[in-house]
C-alpha cells in the first residue's frame, strides 16, 4: 500500500465517526417520525441508475455525475439526487390508480467536485415527495411538514424564503424579450451575486423603467406585504397568476399556523431545470448556504406519466452544521469485570439492555487507561474484585 493513499479518501469523501453518526441518527429519526406522522411512506431506490435514463433527467450537471460501466458495457450514474428515481418508480409502479401518493426517503447521494473546497462529494439527503396533488393546498401542506420536521429536529432559528419560477421567468421575458437573454441575470441570482446582477442590468440597452423593474426585483423580500409590491412591476400573464398562486399558499400556510418561520422571495431561482411553479429554500443560523429546498417540478413526464408533484429534501449535513456542536448525553452504562465476576457481570448487562438501557461490557484486564476509558460514560457500573458501585 502506497503511504500517499494510505489515510487518504477520493476527493470529497467523508468519514463519520461514532459520535457524529449519532448525531446523525437522532436528528433523522425524528424527521422521519415526523414525515410518518404526516402520511408519508418511506421507499428506497437503488444507488446505481441508468444513466440514460435517471442520469439524463436528473438536473444535475452532466460534470457531476460519477459515471461508470456495467459488464454489459452500459452507463451507469451513482444517483446524483433523489427526486429523478422516485420519479422513475413513480412512473412506472406506483400511479396505475390515478391517486396521489406521498412518499419519504433518506439516502445519500453523489456528486464529483472538481476542487473540494469543503463541499462533499457524497452526503445524505432526507425528504418528501407529494405525487400526482396539484393543489395549492398540497404546496402548502409540505412547506408546513419541512417546518414541523425542522422545529421536531430541534431547529428553532431558520426561514423559509418562498418564490415562484413563473414570477422571474415572466418579467426577464416582458422586458428582455427571449429566455436565452436572461440566463446571465438568473445565474447571478442563482449564485446570489446581487452586485454582478446590479451592474449587469445597469449594463443592457434599455429604458430606465426598465431597469428599475428589474432592479426593483431584489427588492421583493418580505412577508405578504411584497405581494403587492411585485403586482406593481410586473405586466398580465404568468407573472400575474405566479403572485396569485403566492397568495392562496399564505393563506394556507396561515392556516398551518407556520407563517412565522416563512418570508417571501421573488429572486430564488434554481438551477434544478425541472421547477415549475412554487420553489423555496431553508436558511439558518450558522450555516451560509440553504440547508434545505424544494418546490413543485414536472419531472415524471420524462418517464411517460403526466403528474405534477411537490417535494422538499433537507441536507442532514447542513442540518447538523445549524443545530450546532452541542455535546449528546452519553447515557450508555459500563460495566467492568474481573475473571471472577464475569458471568455477574453478563447477567447484570442483560438485565440492563431488556430495560431498554445501553450496556457496555468490559473485562478490567483488557484496559490500559483505566481513567480515559471511564471518562466517557456518564453513568457507570463497576464490578471490580469483591465490590459493585452501580
Amino acid at each position: 500500500m502506497s503511504r500517499l493513499f494510505m489515510f487518504e479518501k477520493p476527493l470529497g469523501m467523508r468519514d463519520t465517526l461514532p459520535e457524529l453518526y449519532e448525531k446523525k441518527y437522532r436528528v433523522r429519526m425524528h424527521l422521519a417520525e415526523t414525515f410518518k406522522l404526516w402520511g408519508y411512506q418511506f421507499i428506497e431506490t437503488p444507488t446505481l441508475e441508468y444513466y440514460e435514463t435517471v442520469g439524463t433527467a436528473s438536473a444535475i450537471h452532466d460534470a457531476q455525475l460519477f459515471k461508470l460501466l456495467d459488464k454489459e458495457g452500459h452507463t451507469l450514474v451513482l444517483r446524483p439526487e433523489m427526486t429523478t428515481p422516485i420519479a422513475r418508480v413513480a412512473a412506472s409502479k406506483l400511479l396505475q390508480e390515478d391517486l396521489p401518493v406521498r412518499l419519504a426517503y433518506s439516502a445519500n447521494v453523489f456528486r464529483a467536485q472538481q476542487r473540494e473546497g469543503g463541499r462533499p462529494a457524497e452526503f445524505e439527503q432526507i425528504g418528501i415527495e407529494c405525487i400526482n396533488e396539484e393543489t395549492i393546498s398540497c404546496d402548502g401542506e409540505v412547506i408546513a411538514l419541512l417546518i414541523s420536521s425542522l422545529k421536531k429536529a430541534g431547529l428553532d432559528q431558520f426561514q423559509v424564503s418562498i418564490g415562484h419560477v413563473g414570477f422571474a421567468q415572466e418579467l426577464f421575458v416582458q422586458i428582455l424579450g427571449t429566455n436565452g437573454r436572461a440566463s446571465v441575470l438568473r445565474k447571478f441570482l442563482y449564485e446570489k451575486n446581487y452586485v454582478g446582477y446590479r451592474e449587469h442590468v445597469q449594463s443592457l440597452n434599455l429604458s430606465s423603467i426598465d431597469k428599475q423593474r428589474l432592479l426593483k426585483l431584489l427588492q421583493l423580500r418580505g412577508g405578504e406585504e411584497v405581494l403587492q409590491y411585485a403586482a406593481d412591476i410586473i405586466e398580465n400573464g404568468q407573472g400575474k397568476k405566479a403572485i396569485s398562486e403566492l397568495q392562496e399558499l399564505w393563506e394556507v400556510i396561515k392556516d398551518y399556523g407556520a407563517q412565522d418561520h416563512v418570508k417571501f422571495d421573488f429572486s430564488i431561482v434554481s438551477h434544478m431545470s425541472y421547477y415549475s411553479g412554487i420553489l423555496y429554500e431553508v436558511y439558518a443560523g450558522n450555516v451560509g448556504f440553504p440547508i434545505g429546498n424544494g418546490g413543485r417540478y414536472s419531472l415524471i413526464e420524462k418517464f411517460g406519466k403526466n403528474a405534477s408533484a411537490t417535494g422538499f429534501a433537507v441536507r442532514l449535513d447542513m442540518l447538523l452544521e445549524a443545530l450546532g456542536s452541542n455535546q449528546l448525553e452519553n447515557d450508555t452504562h459500563c460495566i467492568f469485570f474481573s475473571q471472577e465476576r464475569r458471568s455477574e457481570a453478563f447477567q447484570l448487562a442483560g438485565k440492563m439492555r431488556e430495560q431498554g438501557q445501553k450496556a457496555v461490557l468490559q473485562d478490567i484486564t483488557g484496559v490500559n487507561n483505566l481513567d480515559a476509558f471511564t471518562k466517557k460514560f456518564a453513568e457507570t457500573t463497576f464490578l471490580i474484585g469483591g465490590r459493585s458501585n452501580e
